[in-house]
């Protein structure tokens, strides 16, 4: 099986590290042995702000069900808040 596959792409939001708030505009995930998880493959999803640089990085390693929860509760949750926001703005609010 393939390793050291990695996607980049440009974000847009705020992360917290030991040193505080600091804005994230870059995202790193990746397939690859882990550093610390426990378990033979992981993915890897690093949150990075250019302007603070590496030491402000945010990482994260997942097993691959993990993240592939992640993926279905992040898409759950934009459904559904979209969802709200889309019957606010047609003013069918409950």
């Amino acid at each position: 099986m393939c390793t050291g596959i990695v996607e980049n792409t440009r974000v847009s939001g705020a992360g917290k590290g030991p040193n505080g708030w600091v804005p994230l505009n870059q995202a790193s995930v990746s397939y690859d042995h882990p550093d610390h998880a426990q378990a033979e493959r992981v993915v890897i999803i690093d949150l990075i702000s250019e302007k603070a640089g590496l030491e402000s990085r945010i990482a994260v390693e997942l097993t691959p069900q993990s993240a592939r929860d992640l993926v279905r509760a992040i898409l759950a949750s934009l459904s559904r808040g979209e969802g709200d926001e889309l019957e606010e703005r047609n003013g069918s609010v409950y």
